[in-house]
C-alpha cells in the first residue's frame, strides 16, 4: 500500500534532510536522513526516511539526483515536496491450542 503525501516548507535552506539513490545508482529517490528539529521533522505531518520524493516545485522528477538536489538549491525560500510512502502491513497469526499460549 503506497500514499502520496504533499509537504510546504518555508524560510529557506537548511531544509533538515539529505536524498540518496536517484536512477544512476538504479534506485528510487530517496530521504534517506531527517535532521531532527529541522524543518523537514517540524511539520505537523514530517517526512520520513524512506519517503520517495516524486514533485519538488511542481515538477515531476525523472529520478536523477543530481536534478533533484538542483531544484532544492534553487528554492530560495520555499520548498514543495510531494512524497510516496510505502506502507508495509504485517500480519501476525497466532494459533492456540487448548487455551494455552
Amino acid at each position: 500500500m503506497e500514499t502520496v503525501s504533499d509537504a510546504r516548507l518555508h524560510g529557506g535552506a537548511p531544509w533538515g534532510f539529505t536524498v540518496q539513490g536517484g536512477l544512476e545508482h538504479n534506485e528510487p529517490l530517496i530521504i534517506s536522513k531527517v535532521e531532527e528539529g529541522g524543518k523537514v521533522d517540524s511539520l505537523g505531518q514530517p517526512l520520513q526516511v524512506g519517503d520517495e520524493i516524486i514533485i519538488i516545485n511542481d515538477v515531476e522528477l525523472t529520478g536523477y539526483r543530481q536534478e533533484a538536489i538542483a531544484l532544492v538549491k534553487g528554492s530560495y525560500k520555499t520548498l514543495q515536496l510531494t512524497v510516496r510512502r510505502y506502507c508495509v502491513c504485517v500480519c501476525v497469526c497466532v494459533l492456540c491450542v487448548n487455551n494455552a499460549l
